[in-house]
Formats: C-alpha cells, structure tokens, sequence
C-alpha cells in the first residue's frame, strides 16, 4: 500500500532523512521507533506532502505521491494526527473532526458517523470547544479528525506522548480496533513502550536514517 523508497528531505539546506526505504502493507500496524530528532516527524510530513523530498518516490496504492499537492492526501483516504494536535482552538470537537470533508467537499456523513461509533466519548463533547478540552481529550479528538480522512492509511506522530496513562490506554485500544478495518497504520514513537502489542513490525530510526528492527536495536 505504501511504498517509500530511496528519498531524502533536507531542511534548510540540513540533511534530515538520509535515502530512506519503508513498506507498509493493508491492513499492518507498523512502529517507527527513535529518540526525538531522529527525523519521524519529517517522515510523516514528507508522506503528507508538507515537506518537498528528493531521490526516488514515495507510492501510495501504485499512485506517485512525490510531486502532489498536499491537500491532495486526504481524498485519497490517508489521515494523519500531527504531533502537536493541531486542532482549530475555537472550533467545536465535531468542526474540526469535519476539516477533512470540508477539504475535500465531501458530504457523506457516514464516516464520522462510524468515528462516533468508534469512539463514543468523542460524541458525547461534540458540542464542547477544542479549547476547553484537555490534552488528552484533544488527542482523542485528533485521531477521530484523522480517522475520518484516513480509510486506508493512518499516520500516527507520537499518538501517546503527554497523555495520562487512561487515555492512552483508550488510545491503544482503539488503533488495536482498527485492524479489523483493514486499516495500513504507521505509528512513530520515542521507545517501545505503547506500542509493542500493536505493531506487526517496527522500523527503527537514527540520525535519519531507518532499517527494519531487530532486537537488539530496540534495546
């Protein structure tokens, strides 16, 4: 489904991901795994068309994703939740879930509707600002944003980071239900510690550069 082979992305005239290689198939969970700076952000970014990339190309389901217009990701069922939430402070919960079908001018309600069934807390404050929500909440209300974009494809930055162990554990929970969707996930995180009983395989990454994990390098 995604096949990301040989490129490069440099910030600033700054080398941050080094000829890198990654396959993700239907329906896997896959872990990238590395300390901060290693580059997973800018992997996600560059799969998102938010960071131009040089070398080879980045496919998704046979299509050449490398010069499209970022915009263009959401239509073709890939969701993404940033790190950093980046939910629209005086939007309600359900505005910003919406963001996606704005972006595309779709109008069919059946996936949110099915994020709602999901995740049923994320109905229950639809109505409630982004703002007056904890970050643990906000998280929650990014993945149900992402998911209503993401059909076939799930890019997860840092899904857990700064969250109470609660709501991590709803978080967990609920990307474990997505294998039954036949959902591809990508889920970048600093160690193993959440992650490990989700993932079908884990990438590892340093210095910008990824390999298939062993385990040795995940200790």
């Amino acid at each position: 489904m995604l096949t990301i082979t040989d490129i490069s992305v440099s910030i600033q005239r700054t080398p941050i991901l080094k000829s890198v290689d990654l396959y993700l198939d239907a329906g896997q969970t896959c872990g990238l795994i590395g300390r901060n700076g290693a580059g997973k952000t800018t992997l996600m970014r560059a799969i998102m068309g938010a960071l131009p990339v040089t070398g080879d190309a980045i496919r998704f389901n046979g299509q050449d994703l490398t010069h499209a217009k970022a915009h263009e990701r959401s239509g073709l069922g890939i969701g993404y939740l940033p790190e950093d939430r980046r939910l629209v402070p005086h939007f309600t919960v359900e505005e910003n879930i919406m963001v996606p079908l704005w972006a595309t001018k779709e109008r069919d309600r059946k996936r949110v509707k099915w994020v709602y069934e999901l995740m049923p807390e994320i109905g229950r404050f639809a109505d409630r600002r982004a703002m007056t929500l904890s970050g643990g909440q906000q998280k929650l209300v990014a993945l149900a944003r992402s998911l209503v974009a993401g059909s076939q494809l799930l890019l997860l930055d840092e899904p857990f980071e700064g969250v109470a162990p609660a709501l991590a554990q709803r978080l967990m929970e609920v990307v474990s239900d997505l294998k039954a969707e036949n959902l591809a996930v990508l889920i970048s995180e600093s160690d193993y510690t959440h992650s490990q009983r989700l993932v079908d395989k884990v990438y590892t990454i340093e210095r910008g550069q990824i390999r298939v994990a062993t385990s040795e390098n995940l200790t």
